[in-house]
């Protein structure tokens, strides 16, 4: 666990996506806008599904939850991104560099159970409607927001303490964006067999079990769905699920490429785009996929700009 002979590395060089300025100034600009859109569209679902008397409901108060995560799990690492991408020395502390890695695990490993907890919201609202409002309860819905939120803690406290008190004696220069486990992993200078095993285990419980959670449910979903005596009916239902399945697919689809397959033969590159498919890419689609497949978040939207609308219109006449 000591270097003998060398200095233990105090801080990281993030390589990010390219040398080239050029290039890189063009990539700022594109993630810039990228992440404005994520913030703006994130907090206006955060906004009229708090304000919208129509979307007080079990499906938006864990929807206003999710949206509230990606901008977290954003925030860890975007801004850094941004500004190592205008910068000449792209650097990070080794304190640093540990705490964005405990918040990635951490919001990543909430947004696994957020999505079951999002599943199993709707297998109660169509496979046992009648008793919905009964079983989906204001104390229920808090409960499990709360431990969705809280069930990244031990996963990301074991992750990146046991990573970090590994020895770093050699090279310092992470060929990633962000301080993510499997490319800091490469620099430890001793074996790291047992931390792989470690974090395989930790893989496997802390996304494929929510992942699995949501199977079950939509499996009891679609059979509910297929014995549904109304065609309008069926595409009702499926339509209320199918925003739900998109956002889960495109997350659990891209993570486990990266932490199922830690050592794959992908090159670095595909790496990144992998990983920035998830980081950057997916939330900023979420409250799209929401929105746009979403009539009631639609109404919503439309009754909030027209609320400001009218209300800044008034303002103004008052003013006159």
């Amino acid at each position: 666990m000591t270097c003998e002979n060398h200095s233990r590395v105090t801080e990281f060089v993030l390589l990010g996506f390219t040398s080239n300025p050029d290039m890189q100034v063009s990539l700022f600009v594109l993630f810039l806008a990228i992440y404005s859109v994520t913030l703006l569209g994130n907090f206006l679902i955060v906004t009229v599904t708090s304000v919208d008397p129509a979307l007080q409901t079990p499906m938006y108060f864990f929807l206003r939850n999710l949206s509230l995560l990606e901008v977290c799990f954003t925030l860890v690492m975007v801004p850094k991104m941004l500004v190592d991408l205008v910068s000449t020395r792209k650097v990070i502390s080794f304190v640093a560099c540990g705490t964005q890695m405990y918040f990635f695990f951490f919001f990543g490993s909430s947004e696994c159970f957020l999505l079951s907890m999002m599943a199993y919201d709707r297998f109660v609202a169509i496979c046992n409607p009648l008793r919905y409002s009964v079983i989906m309860n204001r104390s229920l819905c808090l409960y499990m927001a709360i431990g969705s939120w809280l069930s990244g803690v031990p996963v990301s406290m074991l992750q990146t303490a046991w990573m970090m008190a590994l020895p770093f004696c050699g090279p310092n220069s992470v060929d990633h964006f962000f301080c993510d486990g499997p490319p800091v992993l490469k620099l430890v200078t001793e074996d790291t067999t047992t931390y792989e095993m470690q974090a395989l285990a930790s893989t496997l419980l802390f996304i494929m079990f929510p992942f699995s959670l949501i199977l079950v449910s939509y499996t009891r979903i679609i059979g509910t769905i297929l014995r549904m005596p109304s065609a309008t009916g069926r595409q009702k239902a499926f339509s209320t699920c199918s925003s739900h399945l998109i956002v889960v697919s495109l997350f659990y689809g891209t993570a486990s490429l990266t932490y199922l397959r830690p050592k794959s033969s992908q090159s670095p590159e595909s790496k990144k785009l992998v990983s920035l498919s998830y980081t950057v890419i997916t939330p900023m689609l979420n409250p799209i996929i929401y929105s746009l497949r979403n009539n009631e978040v639609k109404g919503a939207v439309k009754r909030t700009i027209t609320r400001k609308v009218l209300k800044k219109n008034c303002i103004k006449g008052s003013q006159h």
